[in-house]
Order: C-alpha cells, then structure tokens, then sequence
C-alpha cells in the first residue's frame, strides 16, 4: 500500500540485464520501496527481484510516467531503460533517439515536478568515441554513433536540469557489462552472450575483423552495488563516474576465455566483415574507486564462469530480427542477410 511518508524509487529498465541487478541492490538498502518498469522488448519478467512492484510500459509514454510520479512521488530515479545497440543504432536512428533521449528526458521532467532528491542514470563508454584510452572522465566526449550521442545528449540535460531546476543527479558511464540475466537471444548486442548461445547451439563464435579490438569487461556483480548506492554517497553527487573494469583484452582473447568457461575450449570461430566500430574503447576508474571506496575487480575468468554456469541452464529464444530498420545502407553483412532471412 502506497505511504505518503515513505520513500520510493523507480528503477527503469528492471526487468532488463542491468536492471535486474540494480533493482535487487537498491531493494537490499532498507526504507526505499522499488518500483519497476520495463517494456520488456529485451527483459524478461522472469529477471525481476520477488516482491518487487512491477509496472509494464515505455518511459516514452508519457501519460504512464506522469501518473507513475503522481501516484509514488519518486524520491529515486534509476533510469537504466535503453536500447543499447550501439552498432545498429546507425541504422534506427529515429528509434535511438525516441527512445534512448526522448524517454530519457520524459523521466527528467516528471523527476524535476516530483522534486525527486536524485535522479541516477546510465550513460555509456560510448559517449567518448575514438579518444584515445583510456578514457578519463575529464577528456572532451566525442561519440560517433548515434547511441553514443543520445547519451551525451541525456547526460547535457541533466546537467542543465540540475541549473535551473536545482534536480540532483548521478552519470554512470558503465562498458560491456556481462553476467546473469543478459538476454543471450540478442543477435545484435553483448558479445559474450551471442559467444555462449553460438556454442550452446553447436555454432561458431563470430567475430567481426580480425577480432583485435580491445575493450574491458565489467562483471555486473562489481557495478550494480556503486549504482544503487549513489544517491547516498555524498561525493557523487552532481558529477561523472566511469565504472568497470580496468583491464583490456582483444576479442579474440574473449573469445578463448569465454570458449573454456563454457567447457569448449577448442570451439571453433569465424571472422566476418569489419564494421564501423571504435577499435580499442577501456575507461580509467580512479575517480569511482575513491569516491565509491570500489576495492578491486572481478577476473574475467571468474566472472565469465558465473555467467557460463547461469548461462548453460536457461532456456533458448529464437533471434528477432529488428523489425523496424530505417536505413539500410553500409549495414554489415551479416546483419542484413539475417534480416533478410526472417522476412
């Protein structure tokens, strides 16, 4: 039952990867009741936490939202809701920006007449572009997809909102998160699910080039906590934090340490095309790791064993092609004989 004198957050996106993670920690800090909402286009219901109010719909709907705001009042904002597509994101633009900024700043709006204490969001790695690594938080972002703009564009707003409005926030800029919930059935996003469901159904990997670019991955277990608590740490407040791992590896190298995970270690692979991708994308976290008091990091190995156990037991969905691509010019191959095939 709804308490006027109690505090309530919601968390977008919850019955997603991230979200699900999110939505457990903040459940864990006492005194904060969640609600969730998902469209569940890429989540599951079967993600969310036990006893979690559930809520499902689009933070484009703006009607939803503001009746959401009015009837919780939202002290808490985590808005981890995103079609994180960077690759495809060229080719959806409108989608991207519809839901990724418009939705964003839907939630910003009725955050800012709710006079909601924080508002908690998820940008990317992705607004940095090419930069040279690693990236630091104080180096000038220069996004080059459309994803990566849309969340620069949210973090602008926030900010401005913050100066005219006096909306408290915290920018998060997580990369290549993997573990437990990631939906594996997404042919377009999370390599280290599409490595595991290739070798689940007997396929090889695939690798777009040669397979030397480099990235970190973040186990979420080592980020979700920071997210959840960031309201509450005095010194986050209003600012920017890269949040992750610190150690780059190529895909290649992924690759072979996903394949032992899995119990394949000689699990064939092929190379496809290269896209238009940044080739080698890791963050500096010093700045996270003395204001979240963030103490080390998963191993890969470790982490990709967690996921591999979890990984190997859930069920299978066919890949859905995207169905509502606006241009179709220079897509990789492989994605468009995949749209191809499913029309």
């Amino acid at each position: 039952m709804f308490k006027r004198d109690h505090s309530y957050a919601l968390v977008t996106g919850a019955a997603g990867f991230l979200g699900a993670h999110v939505s457990r920690e903040v459940m864990k800090l006492g005194d904060v009741s969640v609600v969730g909402l998902d469209d569940l286009s890429g989540g599951f219901v079967g993600n969310l936490p036990p006893d979690m109010q559930f809520v499902q719909g689009s933070v484009t709907d703006s009607e939803l939202v503001a009746r959401l705001f009015e009837e919780y009042r939202f002290q808490y904002v985590y808005h981890l809701a995103a079609y994180a597509a960077e690759g495809l994101s060229h080719f959806i633009r409108r989608f991207n920006y519809t839901n990724n900024l418009i939705g964003s700043v839907t939630l910003i709006n009725e955050a800012v007449k709710a006079s909601s204490a924080c508002f908690v969001f998820t940008s990317s790695i992705a607004v940095y572009g090419a930069i040279e690594p690693p990236m630091v938080e104080h180096k000038a972002p220069r996004p080059e997809d459309p994803y990566g703009v849309a969340k620069l564009a949210v973090e602008m707003d926030l900010r401005v909102a913050h100066e005219m409005f006096g909306l408290n926030y915290v920018v998060f800029r997580p990369h290549n998160v993997y573990g437990e919930y990631q939906n594996l059935s997404d042919p377009y996003r999370n390599v280290i699910g599409i490595f595991m469901k290739k070798i689940r159904e007997g396929e090889p990997m695939t690798i777009f080039g040669d397979g030397s670019q480099q990235r970190a991955f973040s186990y979420v277990g080592d980020i979700a906590p920071a997210i959840a608590r960031a309201p509450f740490v005095k010194g986050a407040i209003n600012d920017v934090f890269n949040i992750g791992a610190d150690k780059p590896y190529t895909v290649n190298e992924l690759a072979t340490q996903v394949a032992r995970a899995m119990g394949s270690p000689d699990h064939p692979r092929v190379h496809l095309p290269a896209r238009n991708e940044v080739l080698h994308a890791y963050s500096d976290h010093s700045k996270a790791r003395a204001v979240f008091g963030l103490q080390g990091e998963t191993r890969l190995e470790d982490g990709l064993a967690k996921m591999a156990g979890w990984a190997k037991t859930v069920p299978l969905a066919a890949p859905k092609p995207f169905t509502g691509i606006e241009v179709d010019k220079n897509m990789p191959p492989s994605w468009r004989n995949f749209q191809l095939q499913a029309q």
